[in-house]
């Protein structure tokens, strides 16, 4: 069978449908990916044939634009849906016609991300199936509030509501935009209502996040969704560090670009107090000639062979990262900056492999401290190591190449 795959967001987004298309292609299917030209190393690099899509995420999320500044203040869930839909808005005739493209001779289109609704439309024009995929849960459910909104804001008897509104809020954000996409690509009548019968696959650990009781039987809990590492080599000098001493700590935020690097590198720094670490500045622009010699920089390496060498792991609840933290089985301090990463940290603290969630804007260095030395804690390390064996055994890719070749097997056109 054939694929396109198109998903529309930062490193931590692309990389796992990356991922993804490996493992079908190593099922016996042909994959292609389209995502953003500066998120598309990995695939790349596993040999999977990408398509650039149209936009640059990267700047966008740099100070001087308006995204960036919804991140870095932390404003309310509205103005960050108006942020996103603003990037995919500005694209979403030109995304469409290519995701149409590189769907006409394929047998379903798998959607993600900011690409997600207008990689519906291309499949309802095309007569394929849609199959959803994510990294955050947003399939309405009453077991937990919507990962874009701070857990502690909603009580439990509003979760379901509170699920429902947000998808809502950003499909009105978005439909502007998608119906003109639709009808100048694809000659599609106007959509009113939100896409919620496709398939949902999540590349998310049953280990972090219990499938939902009252879920559909098309919402399915796969696991993490790794690239593989098994060629990997890790250069001289960061072996040469991690045997020079105890385990370091890591340090690295990933995508976040839109916060005072340096004044937050400061705090880590004192908060650290001289224990070994491992730094990597991502795309925050912090300036490292400013690392005493405790501090070791690296660039992008596999968390999965990272990870197990650390003694915790300090960073922003990226999904992914908190995925990659919990399954090396070692502690995580979680400093969450926007979006779902907030959900992220406390599902960590629920697991008991983490503290209090730290705030990204204010953070000081004995805040900071008093997180590292509870993460240091024998107890916390236990459940950490606990989680951890409970995680590996898990094959996301697997189970989800599984679910989609049976949802292959069955009807071919869309569902609405």
């Amino acid at each position: 069978m054939k694929f396109a795959v198109a998903t529309y967001g930062t490193e931590g987004d692309t990389r796992p449908m990356g991922a993804l298309c490996r493992a079908l292609m190593d099922a016996g299917h042909e994959a292609r990916l389209l995502a953003d030209q500066a998120t598309l190393g990995t695939a790349s690099a596993l040999g999977v044939p990408t398509i650039p899509l149209a936009g640059d995420i990267k700047g966008l999320l740099q100070r001087e634009h308006a995204i960036s500044s919804v991140v870095a203040q932390r404003r309310g869930f509205a103005s960050m849906a108006g942020a996103l839909a603003h990037i995919a808005n500005a694209h979403a005739e030109s995304w469409l016609r290519d995701i149409v493209r590189a769907g006409e001779d394929c047998d379903a289109i798998i959607v993600s991300g900011l690409a997600a609704f207008v990689g519906l439309s291309a499949a309802e024009h095309l007569g394929v199936k849609a199959i959803g995929t994510g990294l955050i849960p947003i399939t309405p459910t009453a077991a937990f509030a919507s990962p874009f909104l701070p857990p502690k804001w909603i009580p439990k008897c509003l979760s379901f509501a509170s699920q429902r509104l947000v998808n809502q809020m950003l499909w009105r954000a978005f439909r502007e935009k998608t119906n003109a996409a639709r009808a100048a690509v694809c000659g599609l009548p106007p959509r009113r209502k939100l896409w919620t019968r496709h398939p949902m696959l999540y590349g998310i650990s049953p280990s972090l996040v219990a499938r939902p009781d009252d879920w559909p039987e098309s919402a399915r809990m796969c696991g993490q969704w790794m690239p593989p590492t098994a060629d990997w080599v890790a250069r001289e000098a960061l072996t040469d560090f991690l045997a020079a001493g105890e385990a370091p700590i890591y340090i690295g935020f990933g995508s976040m670009a839109r916060f005072d690097p340096q004044r937050l590198l400061n705090e880590m720094i004192a908060a650290v107090a001289g224990r070994r670490a491992l730094f990597n500045p991502g795309w925050s622009g912090a300036d490292i000639s400013t690392l005493p010699p405790n501090f070791h920089v690296i660039g992008d390496t596999p968390h999965d062979w990272l990870f197990p060498r650390t003694s915790l792991v300090i960073h922003h609840g990226g999904s992914g990262t908190s995925h990659s933290a919990a399954r090396a089985g070692v502690p995580s301090v979680v400093v969450p900056f926007a979006g779902d990463q907030f959900f992220w940290a406390d599902r960590l603290q629920r697991a008991g492999v983490a503290g209090d969630a730290l705030n990204g804007r204010k953070l000081r260095a004995s805040v900071l401290a008093k997180s590292i030395e509870y993460a240091e804690r024998a107890e916390v390390r236990s459940r950490a190591q606990a989680l951890g064996v409970r995680m590996r055994p898990e094959d996301g890719l697997r189970d989800a190449v599984v679910a989609i070749e049976a949802m292959m097997s069955g009807s071919r056109s869309i569902t609405t």
